[in-house]
């Protein structure tokens, strides 16, 4: 009975191509999605649908993941709507070490952002409170800190301390753009001089570091601010961890260097979900008003 059944199986096969089963097409799911309809979280893998991720301030509903946005968004993410006026627009880069290939790469950033740097500076509000505000762009040559960038961001912490206006900065840096050479690591020094006028004048500084946050920012203006506050899983150190193992040849804790680590060690005031970020800064400009900051000492 068995022989039987397998000899049938055997026929079967041998039938003409009237029975044979048509192949399968590839499934080409990619193709029938419009680029940018969906992505995928680098954390827990969900696929979001773009609205959706939009909803949630670009941060994954399941895990809690925070998507990089470049420096438009976070203005519209943070400030009332259609209150952003941008100041310094025009300030860019040049060459001025001569280093190979520099302008070819600063034209095809800007091509790419649309901005004439890695940093976006203007004055907005929140909740009808006039503010300054700065936005590193990570998608700009990593939001590295050349002239230009420590010119911007001078030049608005001076605005700030001449208008008494709380400054907002979001830090995303992968430190000083070496292209430029000494004149990039000169505006850590210029920036701080800087904010120290606005301390001076009783002006309230706002860091807010975000991912990820290295190099010659985090080691001047992003860890000055009179609050500083984190998004949860941002890096903020200064050199990274891979290099500080091999210097000290020691093992570093996995969370090293993350928002939740510097805030256990003292080194951010709060970390706060992108969701609640701009309720939590609205009521900070608010108690440290114009006049209530000035007057406090």
């Amino acid at each position: 009975m068995l022989k039987d059944l397998f000899n049938k199986r055997r026929h079967y096969a041998t039938l003409g191509k009237a029975v044979e089963p048509a192949p399968i097409a590839p499934v080409t799911v990619e193709k029938d999605i419009p680029k940018g309809l969906v992505q995928k979280c680098d954390a827990c893998g969900n696929l979001l649908m773009a609205k959706e991720l939009q909803k949630h301030a670009y941060t994954c509903p399941e895990c809690n993941f925070h998507f990089r946005v470049d420096a438009r968004t976070r203005m519209a993410l943070t400030l009332d709507q259609g209150s952003f006026v941008e100041l310094y627009g025009n300030v860019a880069s040049a060459n001025p070490l001569g280093f190979p290939d520099y302008e070819s790469k600063l034209e095809k950033a800007e091509s790419a952002t649309g901005l004439t740097e890695g940093a976006v500076t203007g004055e907005g509000t929140i909740d009808d409170v006039p503010v300054a505000i700065a936005v590193m762009d990570p998608s700009f040559i990593m939001g590295s800190m050349g002239s230009a960038v420590g010119e911007k961001l001078t030049r608005i912490m001076e605005r700030a301390a001449q208008r008494k206006e709380p400054l907002i900065l979001f830090t995303a840096s992968g430190g000083a753009r070496m292209q430029e050479g000494i004149l990039s690591l000169m505006q850590m020094a210029k920036t701080s001089v800087a904010l120290r006028r606005m301390h001076e004048e009783k002006v309230l500084f706002i860091s807010v570091i975000t991912h990820p946050t290295t190099g010659g920012v985090s080691a001047s203006f992003a860890s000055l601010g009179d609050i500083i506050i984190a998004e949860p899983g941002a890096m903020f150190g200064f050199a990274g961890k891979r290099v500080i193992e091999q210097t000290i040849r020691q093992k570093l804790p996995d969370d090293f260097q993350t928002a939740e680590f510097n805030l256990k060690h003292g080194m951010v005031d709060k970390v706060v979900h992108r969701k609640q970020l701009r309720d939590a800064l609205g009521v900070l400009v608010r108690i440290h008003g114009v006049r209530g900051w000035a007057d406090a000492e």
